[in-house]
């Protein structure tokens, strides 16, 4: 763990609000996500799952939460399960949670070790009508991975086959899209780091440098700041490769005269930020790169605008897309007769903006929340239009991180230069 010490007040609340949804007579069990081997005895870093370290805060393998709010003995009401310390093991991977040092991460009292489990479960099981279990239904995810969850659900089914089984996923998707403030504490913190970063690289940058050496930086300057990593893959695109946009290579030189496309974001205690900077390699917009850009900022702009709670995804983006057709019409990328001939299932604007506008962001930078229903005050989304003209090898993308309030949209992310006047005055300097 590099980033400080988090609120354990962020986690009981978390789990509060998802106790509030059970049925009664109920028992809740998470698991945490497996350790994955490279090869040889060798591991993949180990990632937490999302779900349990939103209830727990806990980012060690082998870990279970366990919700039970009818517990005949109060302290058994919500449950930590850990692996049990092991000298030898230890010796060889480090020190693994006490049980005192996991109850102030989460403010869970009772912590129960994992082979200890069995022998307590069965009875609380026995006592209820409904077990909660979960799966992963992120609608992105496209492989399924057997994974812990998968064949936790295989073993409780063929032990407790009479039970009712209840989808975790259904709730963790509608509480988990609302951010509270304690969330927005640390999201926040993540978005910091990132201004630090960005302007970082605002001094760096310069023609001839290659576009790992940027990531570099990032990571540099993210673990530099108590960041334990980005939050996802760094996108490093310069010149033409700006224009896919799930770039990963990042090995290509930065040359005079072209822009360089930068999508990246510091993970911070376990929540994510998500940035899109489009900057010009010499330090100076060309005329026709600064008309496009400004274009970008200025459908960036009307996006955040019209992104209030009440509004769907689906009318959001098609609103954004008839600003878009109007501003390409400006710049010279469409006719007025490409937008009233367009088909209305792929619009004029899509040859030059093919992808969504904006996507929830928490724990993970897709995070859960909602496509089709109204969007709710303490939603966090992205806003992302992109502009990205084959013919002209430009790519440019402009994305900011918004929190959804009652009284009014709060960009997390307003410190950040953004006009192309800051992005050249900071690159100057």
């Amino acid at each position: 763990m590099k980033h400080l010490p988090i609120n354990p007040k962020l986690f009981v609340e978390n789990r509060k609000r998802f106790v509030k949804e059970m049925l009664p007579s109920s028992i809740a069990i998470f698991n945490s996500n497996d350790e994955f081997p490279s090869n040889g005895d060798a591991l993949h870093p180990f990632v937490q799952n999302s779900d349990l370290y939103w209830l727990s805060g806990v980012e060690q393998e082998d870990t279970m939460v366990i919700l039970y709010p009818d517990a005949k003995d109060p302290k058994y009401k919500e449950v930590l399960v850990l692996v049990r310390p092991n000298e030898l093991k230890e010796k060889w991977d480090g020190k693994r949670l006490r049980a005192k040092e996991a109850t102030e991460i989460t403010g869970i009292q009772t912590v129960v070790w994992l082979d200890q489990l069995d022998s307590v479960l069965q009875t609380w099981i026995h006592q209820v009508d409904n077990i909660y279990l979960n799966t992963n239904e992120n609608d992105r995810k496209s492989v399924r991975i057997e994974t812990r969850d998968y064949r936790f659900i295989k073993e409780m089914r063929d032990r407790y086959p009479l039970h009712t089984f209840q989808r975790s996923a259904k709730i963790m998707n509608k509480l988990r899209a609302i951010k509270t403030p304690l969330e927005i504490e640390v999201m926040q913190k993540a978005m910091d780091i990132t201004e630090k970063t960005f302007r970082r690289l605002l001094q760096f940058i310069k023609p001839g440098v290659m576009e790992y050496e940027i990531e570099a930086e990032i990571w540099h300057s993210f673990l530099s700041n108590r960041s334990s990593r980005p939050a996802y893959g760094s996108i490093i695109a310069s010149g033409d490769r700006a224009r896919t946009l799930h770039y990963v290579f990042n090995n290509e030189e930065c040359k005079d005269g072209e822009l360089v496309l930068m999508d990246f974001g510091a993970l911070y205690g376990g929540y994510a930020a998500d940035l899109t900077r489009t900057v010009p390699v010499s330090g100076i917009f060309t005329k026709r790169q600064k008309e496009v850009y400004n274009a970008c900022l200025h459908l960036h702009n009307y996006a955040k605008s019209i992104l209030k709670p009440g509004i769907n995804l689906a009318d959001y983006t098609e609103k954004v897309g008839t600003e878009a057709n109007n501003t390409f019409i400006k710049i010279g990328l469409l006719t007025k007769g490409d937008v009233k001939n367009e088909d209305k299932e792929n619009r004029a604007f899509r040859k030059y903006l093919y992808h969504g506008i904006s996507h929830h962001l928490g724990i993970d930078v897709h995070d859960l929340g909602t496509k089709t229903e109204p969007l709710k005050a303490g939603m966090v989304l992205t806003v992302e239009p992109g502009i990205y003209i084959e013919q002209e090898q430009i790519g440019i993308r402009i994305e900011n991180n918004v929190w959804l309030t009652r009284s009014g949209n709060v960009d997390l992310m307003k410190n950040i230069p953004i006009t192309a006047e800051d992005i050249e005055a900071l690159m100057k300097r």
